[in-house]
């Protein structure tokens, strides 16, 4: 296991560090006077991390590639308030030296349980047809492995080992919860389309060295996926009815809301409609978290651009945690006339 990890830059800001990460994405750019540096974003399980290397570049050009796990030693430093490394050294690092757990973040909840309440969500369904559809997934040995080890996404959301996991987890509360308020809603049903709409991301997405797409993944994406796979599953399922997969399916292609972010249907009954939102908050909610949490660092309660909700973020409980100045706490506590401030007079 490796000895510095990018959450750890706090404790070692201005500090020369030798580590190693796996290499997301690498860019040649020229410096003013034309010269090639290296920009990098570098990843391991705790994060990414932006870097730059300006000299010795040409050495170093062709000695790795993106998805490369490299060793460097470089100084950890701030820029506009984030951290940076500026790399010194570096090499490509042979397979023999790399733990693979060190370099991919995995949830922190226990996969077991996140399993047995998803199990436990649909233990409760009412509908037969509906039940058996998904208990046929969870029941395939293959199928299983991969759902409880896929991310939720490439970099959006729950992009972590176990995230998809944790996001239908955390969906299906979301919809156990909302179904309360509406009695109307088809509970069985929307639990159906919690539990499939991201389920072709785990033919989607590659996950061995780094979060990326398989071919068929940029080829299809993962609504067709996810049509396949439930047609496949229906076909071993006798007297389905038709209307409940006509459901189904447009649950799957509708999820995303909106024409421009990937659907072909807009959400065209209730619990397609509120599939959509609730992925849509939960896939929000996780990226704040995640965000602050890459930022913890920082003394601002406001955070750097998030490019995926398209604005800077505040970080209520630590702007809420930021304590008064003597003066301003010492005026607070004193009227005029020696009054207490906590006092009333009535007249």
């Amino acid at each position: 296991m490796k000895d510095f990890f990018i959450c750890d830059c706090v404790a070692h800001e201005n500090k020369i560090v030798t580590s190693s990460f796996v290499v997301t994405s690498k860019q040649v750019k020229p410096k003013k006077t034309g010269e090639p540096y290296l920009a990098l974003t570098l990843a391991d399980r705790s994060g990414h991390l932006e870097a730059k290397m300006w000299d010795n570049v040409e050495e170093a050009l062709d000695d790795f590639d993106q998805d490369d796990f490299i060793k460097v030693k470089g100084l950890v430093n701030k820029y506009k308030n984030r951290f940076q490394l500026t790399i010194h050294k570096l090499r490509r690092m042979g397979e023999a030296e790399i733990d693979f757990a060190d370099y991919l973040p995995k949830t922190t909840k226990n996969i077991d349980e996140l399993w047995a309440t998803l199990k436990g969500f649909v233990a409760t369904f009412q509908n037969p047809y509906l039940k058996a559809l998904v208990e046929s997934f969870m029941d395939d040995p293959e199928i299983a492995a991969a759902y409880r080890n896929a991310p939720a996404a490439k970099t959006l959301h729950h992009a972590y080992i176990g995230g998809l996991l944790d996001h239908v987890v955390s969906l299906s509360r979301s919809c156990d919860l909302i179904c309360q308020n509406y009695p109307q809603i088809n509970r069985d049903l929307l639990l159906t389309g919690a539990f499939l709409h991201d389920i072709g991301k785990i033919h989607e997405l590659t996950y061995n060295r780094s979060f990326s797409y398989t071919t068929k993944g940029q080829l299809l994406g993962h609504m067709i996926i996810e049509l396949e796979m439930l047609h496949a599953k229906i076909a071993q399922l006798p007297s389905f009815p038709d209307e409940l997969k006509i459901l189904i399916e447009h649950l799957i292609i509708s999820h995303h809301g909106q024409y421009e972010f990937g659907s072909p249907k807009l959400p065209m009954f209730p619990e397609a409609l509120l599939l959509h939102y609730l992925d849509d908050l939960d896939s929000k909610m996780e990226s704040m978290r995640a965000h602050f949490e890459r930022e913890q660092g920082s003394e601002s309660p406001w955070s750097s651009y998030n490019p995926s909700l398209g604005r800077t973020l505040l970080n209520s409980t630590k702007f809420l945690e930021k304590k008064p100045s003597p003066a301003t706490v010492s005026e607070a506590s004193s009227t005029p006339n020696g009054a207490n401030a906590g006092s009333v007079e009535f007249t």
